[in-house]
């Protein structure tokens, strides 16, 4: 009875030993399984916290695989170009990690475990890099310098073809188990989800740009559009206005003149009459007055018509014929009808005038309407400026513009400066951009330059350059070609 007593507790310490071993197993696997959870989770967390940066998930993967496979050192390798580049390391000790960041980036044909995994978009691995038969010695001397035995690489799969790997190397020799492949795998795959997140989200920023910049350029086509229609009424008034004006204008300027002569044949007539000393006095008098006033009449009425005349001829759609132009007469005449214009629209503007015609500028064939509309835009453009700094109340200021003519061989040279608020650097890059103003809402269309700049390069094949000082001075220069074949 004692015998097989003691046989039956025997064998129930036996089976409590064998059950407290599997219970031990148990739960070794299920911490691990847990920590592979936690780990997969903390990976998953960081893709959703990082949807442009992959760094911090590559960084997460190369740490984890390391430690739940108990590896020496663990790589993530991207494939770019058809180049393995190094996208995390975590090695034992730094000059380990400088040595294999060294290493890359590698070529896909090379003769490296990650490139062959990647290129043949399969796993790869190495349980005794030592004694297992077919490998290089390059790789062995490699692998003991870094102090490793064991070696696996799984590839990050994106429609079947490799984008990268995950390797993990440890200095035991061995295979590694379905389960640290499968976690390997599970890796990879989030890896490639966090690979996607980032291209898809460049992608939706990207076409969200395109699109702003698409609605930003409808936008300004619409705007020019009803700028255009706008410009086009104007000339369309303005061309009504002058004709309406020139045929008055004319009667004046014609009666005028006429009336000089009159007063002439007036003063013969009663020549031989006989009148006393005061009377003949007082009508000479008269007479001179009369003569004076209507030769003003006659000098101003030739001024307005050169103005109507300059009306006329902005309005049109057209620039014209390009003629032999004397350049100096032309810009003279631009000065006086912008500075005219300005005390038009300002009567209380006042600007000193400058002027330095070289004699020997001589003529260019050019257009010469679309020549003085550019000029007078870089004088209106320059009297608004002068305009600005006086009424900043700066002391001792003079407003000044100067127009300036050089002759310059096979060209001609036309300088306008202006004392005035200058352009600060980050507007003078966009002067010439169509409808870009700094002005404000309804004194500027943003065209003047732009169209100047058109009329001055493609039209006469000339140059315009713009030298500024904020606060101190405007000048643009103007560079035309004597003789040219001109484009339509």
């Amino acid at each position: 009875m004692d015998v097989e007593l003691r046989r039956r507790i025997d064998e129930l310490e036996q089976q409590l030993r064998s059950a407290a071993a599997e219970n031990a197993n148990l739960q070794s696997e299920l911490a691990i399984a847990l920590e592979r959870q936690t780990i997969t989770a903390q990976i998953l967390n960081v893709i959703s916290m990082s949807r442009t940066d992959v760094q911090p998930v590559f960084d997460v993967i190369s740490e984890s695989s390391r430690r739940l496979l108990g590896g020496q050192t663990a790589l993530v390798t991207r494939v770019v170009d058809g180049m393995l580049h190094l996208a995390a390391c975590t090695a034992g000790s730094r000059a380990s990690h400088e040595e294999i960041r060294a290493s890359f980036p590698a070529p896909l044909t090379s003769s490296g475990i990650h490139s062959r995994a990647a290129m043949n978009s399969a796993m790869a691995f190495r349980s005794d890099i030592e004694t297992e038969p077919g490998v290089p010695q390059a790789v062995k001397v490699m692998a003991r310098v870094r102090g490793y035995r064991s070696i696996i690489v799984v590839p990050m799969l994106r429609e079947g073809i490799a984008v990268g790997t995950i390797g993990v190397s440890r200095a035991e020799p061995g295979t590694f188990s379905d389960s640290q492949i499968n976690l390997l795998n599970t890796f990879a795959d989030q890896a490639v989800i966090a690979i996607e997140n980032a291209r898809l989200f460049e992608e939706v920023q990207a076409r969200t740009t395109l699109l702003a910049k698409s609605l930003d350029n409808l936008r300004a086509a619409q705007d020019r559009l009803v700028q255009t229609e706008k410009l086009a009424s104007l000339g369309q008034l303005t061309a009504g206005i002058a004709h309406e004006i020139k045929n008055p204008l004319n009667f004046v300027n014609n009666f005028a003149a006429l009336s000089v002569e009159l007063t002439d044949e007036l003063n013969d007539a009663l020549a031989p009459v006989a009148l006393p000393d005061d009377i003949r006095d007082e009508l000479d008098e008269l007479h001179g007055l009369l003569k004076d006033n209507l030769q003003k009449i006659v000098q101003h009425g030739k001024r307005a018509d050169s103005v109507v005349k300059n009306m006329l001829l902005h309005s049109r759609g057209g620039g014209g014929e390009h003629l032999l132009t004397d350049v100096n007469a032309l810009v003279e005449e631009s000065l006086n009808l912008a500075y005219h214009g300005a005390r038009a629209e300002k009567p209380q503007f006042n600007v000193t005038l400058k002027r330095e015609f070289d004699p020997d500028a001589g003529v260019a064939d050019v257009f010469p309407q679309e020549i003085t509309r550019v000029l007078l835009n870089l004088m209106s453009n320059g009297f608004y400026a002068v305009a600005s700094r006086s009424g900043d109340n700066s002391l001792g200021f003079e407003a000044e513009l100067s127009a300036s003519t050089r002759n310059r061989g096979d060209h001609v040279e036309i300088r306008i400066r202006d004392n005035g608020v200058g352009i600060p650097p980050e507007v003078k890059e966009k002067i010439f951009n169509p409808f870009f103003t700094t002005k404000p809402p309804g004194e500027g269309t943003g065209l003047g330059l732009s169209m100047s700049h058109d009329i001055i390069v493609k039209q006469h094949g000339g140059r315009i350059n713009v030298e500024t000082e904020p606060g101190a001075f405007t000048e643009f220069t103007i560079l035309l070609p004597r003789k040219q074949f001109f484009a339509r």
